[in-house]
């Protein structure tokens, strides 16, 4: 790591930090806002962590290179404990050499894992294995139930998904939930985020990411706006938040949103490696309350 590269992580580690005091002093009033110390994990206090959507092009990037491995990098030079990607490969074809990404990834990241396969395809002669496409969530924290259930899909679409992980943070059930909308058909979105709504319900504390292909202002992204907190729009850090296309990005069409006991600190988009795919990610560290 060059020093360069290590003052500016080392200050925006400490401007973190200090977010999170001030947070913590404006939610608890407790000691913990005069210390600094995170609140004890005994399933009462607040809990901070940083979450993280990205949508991986299966690892195929703007180099045209496949590299796994480069996005678990991205991954963990981020600091995200929880990333919710899409477009991830399960033994699907060739041109991802067959693998199983989401594990390929958990095992790099040393991360528990759960996908969503929205393209689901008998295996091919000789094969065990599911041709399979979709989502998937990455966690440091154990992931104690999932479930993915199939969005609406009109006829010659795509089929999309909402992947649902329980998320136990240190003591504290968080509800995560990942999903990538339909990218040719703004009628598919249309239905796809009231769904979408109804499904996250009121089920506690709870994180949305994706790649929305909508931009927030589009009519597709109200249901959206309104039911949740927009994490770019309440703690953004510097810049527009497009994310896509990766290497000169005009369009913020992947977000992070959140409930209502849940609050976006800083949010910003990733830029470490902007040939590891097609889109840029986006992190936002977040306060869970009790």
């Amino acid at each position: 790591m060059s020093p360069s590269w290590r003052t500016f992580t080392m200050l925006r580690r400490t401007l973190s930090a200090l977010a999170v005091v001030f947070a913590l002093a404006a939610t608890t009033g407790t000691a913990a806002a005069t210390t600094g110390k995170a609140p004890a994990a005994d399933g009462r206090g607040a809990r901070v962590l940083d979450v993280m959507t990205f949508n991986i092009h299966h690892a195929q990037g703007t180099d045209d290179l496949l590299d796994v491995p480069r996005i678990a990098d991205v991954v963990r030079r981020s600091g995200a404990d929880v990333v919710g990607l899409q477009e991830v490969d399960n033994h699907y074809s060739a041109r991802s050499d067959w693998a199983d990404q989401a594990d390929d990834l958990a095992k790099l990241l040393g991360y528990h894992v759960v996908f969503g396969a929205n393209i689901d395809n008998a295996p091919p002669a000789g094969s065990d294995h599911r041709i399979q496409y979709g989502t998937a969530i990455l966690s440091r924290y154990p992931i104690t139930a999932s479930d993915n259930t199939w969005l609406y899909k009109s006829p010659g679409q795509e089929q999309r998904g909402l992947l649902h992980a329980t998320l136990n943070v240190r003591g504290k059930a968080v509800q995560f939930y990942c999903t990538h909308l339909a990218a040719s058909s703004q009628t598919d979105r249309l239905q796809q985020t009231p769904q979408i709504v109804d499904l996250i319900g009121d089920k506690g504390p709870a994180v949305l990411v994706g790649d929305f292909n909508a931009l927030p202002t589009a009519p597709e992204s109200q249901p959206l706006q309104s039911s949740y907190t927009d994490a770019w729009a309440r703690s953004a850090h510097g810049g527009d938040g497009a994310t896509y296309p990766a290497e000169a990005p005009t369009e913020r069409i992947d977000a992070i949103y959140t409930t209502g006991d849940v609050k976006p600190l800083v949010t910003r988009v990733v830029q470490a490696d902007p040939t590891a795919s097609d889109h840029l990610p986006l992190v936002s560290r977040i306060l869970v309350t009790p």
